[in-house]
């Protein structure tokens, strides 16, 4: 194989330490000269690793993304040194050698010949969005486990509200809540005050579901999980404001995003989170979706396919346009919404959802490429398609 670089080195990356291979040599050599190192992963260890590297010259360093660890070394050495990371799953290391040292040999032999593949790393600020944007799904899912444990907890004793309030931690539900907590005796005409809308309606309804066998143990429970609650609730609020700061520096791509059906703000703070607004970074729109997981399975030998199944993927992203593909269906006449009936008909609601949350990433990436919303690129489209008809008449 072609040589690419005449000193590269490859490091491998722990939680306390970083051991560092340097290759360097003639291109036609097959047997370069190598360079062993530890090094801590302090603060001061790391300057360390970066003066070392500098004496060799080095055209491209390369690592693996060993959980959260690659992070304090790509800091450290991203502004002077070419980065390769690669996942640990593309640069197996040769059965029965397995060492450190013999690890950050083999990743500085693969980025030596050019077969260590490049990772995606955005630049700081979108990282610092994206771990915002986890952190927020983090946070709602925590929240909905205890809205479920305030569902268990109530029908354990004997509160039959969810049969007729939809969303039991809104307005109304949670007055209701604060009256069982309070032991305040039921009225209809307290209950009438506590409650909104068509729920003034359902008064005696109401009045029934709150007779049960509501205990003291009962009440801490539900106050202990509706102050749980709250806290994740008032954290989700605070990351939703600095999400928002963020989002501020990229008002063209979040306009951009907003407009394709089915997405809305979140959905495109994830994706710029996930994918950045530079799209050269994937070579074509194919790469990208490949890269997020959402690409069918390639899987044949002798002339059979074996699977189609996709792979694991960005599991953020495409959770993402998921359930942007859930909205997008229910826009009646839309092309998108016919595209997924269509699917859906032959060969079902997961493949359907897929292939359109698929169709949904392969248009964000056409619309940030070329600075077009979706509405901006759709008439562009027809105009393409009425200048090849020079018949037509408006």
């Amino acid at each position: 194989m072609d040589v690419l670089y005449q000193s590269c080195a490859g490091i491998d990356v722990h939680q306390a330490t970083v051991v560092v291979c340097i290759l360097h040599g003639p291109l036609t050599s097959t047997r370069p000269k190598r360079e062993m190192a530890q090094f801590d992963t302090t603060t001061k260890g790391l300057k360390a690793c970066h003066d070392f590297l500098t004496q060799f010259h080095l055209e491209a360093v390369g690592m693996e993304s060993t959980g959260v660890y690659w992070r304090p070394v790509w800091h450290e050495l991203c502004d002077d040194f070419e980065l390769i990371l690669a996942q640990p799953a593309h640069m197996k290391a040769i059965p029965g050698q397995k060492t450190d040292k013999k690890d950050a040999h083999w990743i500085a032999q693969l980025t030596r010949i050019g077969l260590l593949p490049r990772s995606f790393v955005p630049d700081e600020t979108i990282q610092e969005l994206r771990e915002l944007t986890r952190q927020r799904k983090h946070y709602v899912e925590s929240r909905n486990r205890e809205t479920n444990r305030i569902h268990k907890i109530l029908q354990s004793g004997g509160i039959k509200l969810t049969t007729y309030i939809e969303d039991i931690m809104g307005a109304s539900g949670r007055n209701l809540l604060q009256l069982l907590i309070d032991e305040t005796p039921l009225t209809p005409r307290m209950i009438h005050q506590s409650v909104y809308t068509s729920l003034k309606r359902k008064v005696p309804q109401l009045l029934e579901a709150l007779d049960g066998y509501f205990s003291a143990h009962h009440r801490f429970m539900l106050g202990q999980s509706l102050e749980i609650y709250d806290f994740y609730q008032k954290q989700i609020d605070c990351l939703e404001e600095r999400i928002n700061g963020y989002l501020n520096l990229y008002e063209r791509p979040v306009e951009i995003l907003d407009s394709i059906p089915g997405m809305d703000l979140i959905t495109a703070s994830v994706i710029i989170a996930e994918i950045g607004v530079d799209m050269s970074q994937f070579p074509t729109a194919g790469h990208l979706a490949s890269w997020a997981g959402l690409c069918p399975g390639n899987n044949e030998s002798a002339g059979k396919k074996r699977s189609t199944k996709i792979r694991h993927g960005n599991s953020y992203l495409k959770r993402c346009l998921c359930q942007a593909v859930f909205a997008a269906k229910r826009q009646k006449g839309s092309p998108l919404a016919e595209r997924y009936y269509q699917i859906q008909s032959r060969r079902g609601p997961q493949k359907a959802t897929i292939a359109l949350a698929h169709q949904l990433l392969k248009i964000a990436y056409i619309l940030l490429k070329d600075n077009l919303t979706y509405q901006e690129f759709v008439l562009q489209k027809r105009l393409l398609e009425t200048s090849q008809k020079p018949n037509t008449i408006f």
